[in-house]
Order: C-alpha cells, then structure tokens, then sequence
C-alpha cells in the first residue's frame, strides 16, 4: 500500500473520529496533552527548562550578559530570541541555519514574551545608554509530534522564570532574579475540517488547513496572536480560539506554577 493512500486513510480516520467530537489519542477537541517540566537542567545558562507536552519536548537555556543598548532605547535590556530544530527529533528537520519555520518559531514565542511584558526591561538598564543586561532565549525542539509553539512557549517562559542575572561575575553588584512581570501562555488550536482542535499532535497538524496561537497574560488579556496556514477562521471560530486561550491559559499557569 503507498504512502499517499495510508496518509489518506489515516486523514479520514481523524475527521471522522473529529465528526463525534473524539480524537485518537481520547482527548476532547479542547483539551491538551500532559506537560511535565523540568527546571535548572543546563549547568552552564543562567536559566533553563525542559518541557514535555505529550511526546513533543522542547529545551530552553537563557544567557544574560552586559552589553551596549540600542540607540533609540538607551534605558531598555535587551531581549533576543531564537530557535533550532535539529535533525534528531524529527525526520522532516535538517542540519543547518535556521529555516522558516525555526524563525516563524522565534518570533511566535518571542512576540507573546515580548508584548506581555513578562521581563521588565526598564530594570535590566545598568548605565543608560552605556551598559545593560542582553537577555537571549536560546530554544531546541528535542522531539516533534506536533505543537512546537505552546511547549517551546513553556519551555522559554519558565526558563526566564528561573533565571538569575549574574551580576557578581561582571563586578556589576549583586546578584538578582530576573525581573518578571507576568507568565505569558500561549494556546495553539489547528482547524481540521471544520472542527477546531486545541494542542494538535504530529498528524492532525499535517492535516490541518489552518492554525490559530493566541496568547495571554495572568489576567487573561491577549498579548500576541498568529495565524498560520492557508485556510481561514471565520470571526466565531476566532471567538472560540480566543476563549479557549483565556481558559486553558489558567489551567497551564497552575501546572507550572
């Protein structure tokens, strides 16, 4: 049997299992996969964390470093993310400088960081407009079985959660927890059919025409959206994703603490 013909058949086991409002692995269309996270496991970063959402895991270190502002913002930190996919944790990924979908990666989590204003950059200003904190996000997908955007969002939030600026080895004072604001969740739901399915795994994602990420703060405001694909959401389904976010936002936020 090809593989073009058991893609097809597994394409319709999933919307006709979408159609009685059930899915493959037993959860409902709005419910998400188990997280498991692990915090302080990279020695040398100054903040890390390893998240598992079902089989998809993602690793986050932070480096925090003295560095020269930008121009037009003399008095701010410095935030940089980035992200790699590498080849072991999954067969459709290469060696190599990041691609497209690495960097749209980047931004996603980085937009919701940034725009939420988890990490107040005002305080991470040592000297204006001559030294301040540079804060980067480093991100790795481990293993891939769909919805890289919310675990590599959990991966970098709780890495910057428990990240400590090293001030004494700089001979820049004290050493202090980064100052942080808020926890920014994002929750991702993929249109399959016509069915709108929160947290999808490897293959309902390849099967999907649309996705929606949307994120929040701690008081269920919307900080940051993206959609992706070529299908469309229509204004309801938009209201359903934008609910969704509100209340699994809280549910995750009790997980992690």
């Amino acid at each position: 049997m090809s593989n073009q013909v058991i893609a097809e058949i597994k394409r319709n086991h999933i919307l006709n299992l979408l159609a009685e409002g059930k899915r493959e692995d037993g959860r409902k269309v709005d419910e998400i996969r188990e997280i498991k996270v692990t915090t302080n496991c990279i020695e040398s970063a100054d903040g890390s964390a390893r998240v598992k959402l079902g089989k998809t895991e993602v690793i986050a270190g932070v480096k925090i470093i003295p560095g020269t502002p930008f121009g037009d913002t003399p008095n701010l930190g410095v935030l940089t993310t980035g992200a790699e996919l590498i080849p072991m944790a999954h067969a459709t990924f290469e060696s190599g400088p990041p691609g497209e979908n690495a960097i749209e990666l980047a931004r996603v989590v980085d937009r919701g960081i940034r725009e939420s204003g988890m990490v107040d950059v005002e305080k991470l200003c040592v000297t204006p407009g001559e030294k301040v904190w540079m804060v980067f996000i480093d991100m790795y997908a481990l293993d891939y079985d769909g919805n890289l955007f919310d675990a590599a969002n959990l991966a970098a939030v709780c890495a910057l959660k428990t990240a400590v600026v090293p001030a004494k080895q700089y001979d820049l004072g004290e050493d202090m927890p980064l100052p942080i604001t808020c926890t920014p969740i994002s929750v991702t739901e993929a249109k399959v059919g016509n069915q709108l399915i929160v947290d999808p795994n490897f293959d309902e994602e390849t099967i999907a025409s649309a996705r929606m990420t949307v994120t929040t703060d701690d008081n269920g405001n919307f900080r940051a959206m993206q959609k992706g694909g070529k299908g469309s959401i229509s204004r309801a389904e938009l209201s359903t994703c934008l609910d969704r976010s509100v209340e699994i936002g809280k549910q995750i936020r009790k997980i992690i603490g």
